[in-house]
Order: C-alpha cells, then sequence, then structure tokens
C-alpha cells in the first residue's frame, strides 16, 4: 500500500475515527486505525465493538492496500509533522512507513485483515434531520444522562419517534430532559436507547450546519448515522425505557415566568458559596411578583431578589442549583416558564409547544433555612 494526501487532511480524518478506540481493551487490533486503500477512495476506521467510525479523506493511491497502525502512535506522528505532503507505505507486513518533507518514521503494523470491521448496515429505515438540529438536540439534553454503569439505561437518551416527531429523553433519577423535534416526514413508531458516549461523540465530530443533513438509520441492535464523509456505527443499549408519561403532569398550583439570563445569573452567583461536593441547596420563595433566592454554607451566605411574574400560590421550594444553571443554559428562550405543584413536587420548566421540557425534583432544605 502506498498514500500520499495532506497532513491537515490525515489529521482531521484520525481526529474524527480516534473517537472510537478503546482506552481499555485485551485486544491489540482494537487500539489500530485501519486505513483501506483498496479502493479508490481512502477510509479511516476505528471500532471498539460498542461505537465504529468510519471516515473517507481526499488522497491519492499509488498502490492499493490496507492497513492497521497502533492510533495512539500514529496520530501523535501525524499531528507533529511538517504541514506538507505525507506519504504513507507499507515496507512489509508489519512495518509501516510515513515520510513527510524531511521527517521519516517506520513503526509497526498489523494486517488489515485481523481488524473488526464496521458491521454491514442496510439503510432502508431511515430518518433526516439537519446537523444543527441533531446537536443542539443532544447539547439541550445530555447533561442529564447518569455518569455511571449502576443503570444501564440512564447512561443512554431514548430516541421516540412518532409520525413527524423525534423526541429525545434523558434522565438521571433526579432529573429529566425532553426535547422534541419536527420532521420532515412521518414514520413508523420506533424506540431505541442510544448510548451516551455515542452521542457526545457525535456531538463533537457534526459541523452543525443548518444545511447539511444527517441521515439516522436503524437495526435490531443498532444505529447508524451519516453526515458528510463519516458513518458512525453504534450499539444500542437493550431493554425497555422508562415510562416518562407516567411522571409528567400538566397541573400546577403556581407559575412563573421570568427573564431567563437573571435567572441564570443568580443562581450562578449563588453557587460562589458552595464547595465541590458540597450539598446545599438554593431556597427559592415565591411572593406576589418576586422571587427570593437564597444560600447558605459554611463559606457564607447570599440572598438576591429577582422580579417575576406569578401565577398562583406563594412557594417555598429547594433544589439542587447545578440541575438548575444545566437546564437553564440550555434554553434559547428569552423568557421561561416555571411550574410548581408544592414543595415536595417536581418543577417543570418547559414552554408553550412543549418542544423543551425539563423536569427537576427538589430537595428537602428544612435544615439550610
Amino acid at each position: 500500500m502506498k498514500i500520499i494526501c495532506t497532513k491537515s487532511n490525515l489529521v482531521k480524518g484520525v481526529s474524527i475515527v480516534s473517537k472510537a478506540v478503546p482506552s481499555k481493551t485485551t485486544m491489540p487490533i482494537l487500539e489500530c486505525i485501519l486505513i483501506d486503500a483498496t479502493t479508490d477512495v481512502v477510509k479511516l476506521t476505528a471500532n471498539d465493538m460498542e461505537l465504529g467510525i468510519e471516515t473517507s479523506i481526499d488522497g491519492d493511491i499509488v498502490e492499493r492496500g490496507i492497513i492497521a497502525l497502533n492510533a495512539k502512535i500514529f496520530s501523535e506522528i501525524v499531528r507533529k509533522l511538517p504541514d506538507s505532503e505525507v506519504t504513507i507505505e507499507t515496507e512489509s507486513d508489519n512495518q509501516a512507513l510515513i515520510t513527510c518533507e524531511k521527517a521519516k518514521f517506520s513503526i509497526a503494523a498489523q494486517s488489515g485483515d485481523d481488524f473488526s470491521y464496521l458491521p454491514a448496515i442496510e439503510s432502508n429505515d431511515f430518518i433526516t434531520v439537519s446537523e444543527f438540529t441533531l446537536k443542539e438536540a443532544i447539547r439541550q439534553t445530555i447533561f442529564s444522562i447518569a455518569d455511571n454503569d449502576t443503570n444501564k439505561m440512564m447512561t443512554g437518551e431514548l430516541f421516540e419517534i412518532t409520525e413527524n416527531v423525534l423526541k429525545v429523553v434523558s434522565l438521571d433519577g433526579h432529573r429529566i430532559s425532553i426535547r422534541k423535534i419536527d420532521l420532515k416526514d412521518s414514520y413508523e413508531p420506533r424506540k431505541v436507547i442510544v448510548p451516551g458516549k455515542t452521542l457526545q461523540e457525535i456531538s463533537k465530530i457534526i459541523g452543525g450546519e443548518a444545511e447539511a443533513e444527517v441521515q439516522i438509520s436503524f437495526t435490531k441492535n443498532h444505529i447508524v448515522f451519516e453526515f458528510d464523509r463519516t458513518v458512525v456505527v453504534s450499539r444500542l443499549i437493550e431493554g425497555e425505557y422508562f415510562r416518562i408519561d407516567q411522571m409528567l403532569s400538566s397541573d400546577y398550583e403556581t407559575k412563573v415566568r421570568v427573564n431567563k439570563r437573571e435567572l441564570l445569573d443568580c443562581i450562578d452567583r449563588a453557587t460562589l458559596l458552595i464547595k465541590e461536593g458540597d450539598k446545599k441547596p438554593i431556597i427559592i420563595d415565591i411572593k406576589d411578583d418576586a422571587m427570593q433566592m437564597m444560600i447558605k454554607s459554611q463559606i457564607g451566605s447570599m440572598d438576591e431578589v429577582i422580579l417575576c411574574t406569578k401565577d398562583g400560590k406563594d412557594l417555598m421550594i429547594g433544589f439542587n442549583p447545578k440541575f438548575l444553571i444545566d437546564a437553564l443554559r440550555v434554553i434559547d428562550d428569552e423568557e421561561v416558564d416555571l411550574y410548581f405543584m408544592n414543595a415536595k413536587a417536581p418543577c417543570f420548566i418547559k414552554d408553550e409547544e412543549q418542544s423543551y421540557i425539563y423536569l427537576i425534583l427538589p430537595v428537602n432544605f428544612n435544615a439550610a433555612v
């Protein structure tokens, strides 16, 4: 094999597929990036058996072939090469030569035949969304997945398709994030649970252009994202997702409309008094047309009042401030509506169309008052 391509093309391709290289594995071949020049296109692939990424780069194929190189060594070499043309060729079955201007590296290689290819998936069953829409949906929900494996379901997000609506849901036991996306066409009903890791990596790779499209295909065990010149294949999380609809309610005793930026800045200021790992709640006292925000910790206390429009009863309620901040940061509206039943029931932050819904459980604050 012998290929020639620019450093910039190589760096871009390597950085995309590197996201599917496992940090720990007992199979050395999975620590590699596959360079496939057996057709008319140079393809780079990485696969950790849960997540696989393949991308095509521009380059000249002088001699066709296929080879697997250690991802860590290969990517570090490529990044530090001069900004010029790079030649990669096989010296033998177990050595590869990387040349760029006066720099020459000879590194160990493995046979491409031993590599675990991405599963072949027919894309008959697919939906299409814009890169921008997908990136935004991930950004607006990913923060409320669980970060440990005690409940595998909570480490993923539900993708539920009903006619022309895609609903994306995440939860961690303390909060729920829901984002609804209008699709151009209607589709058969479908529910899948996509690993959070997959969505985080896709969010880093896709550009986010409104005009660029992502094709999302489904099989029984996999989900496939195709965009630009890249294919991402991920295993799905098996099982039945939580019954979210039973947790949602349209009833409320108190509704508050408030400027989002003012509310977010106020809570952000309050967190200055909380040490990392400290679980001090922010207490919100809603009376008439004002919200009094209070926090008390070993460092000190803060008390601030912001104006709001209230409908219903007065209420005093406590929350983990981080959960409020996470939700408010990803809402683009100038004003937000908060709905409450009582001091022990969840708060809902949602718009009238319910294109987004954030449910946050309150915390007991008696000891903090």
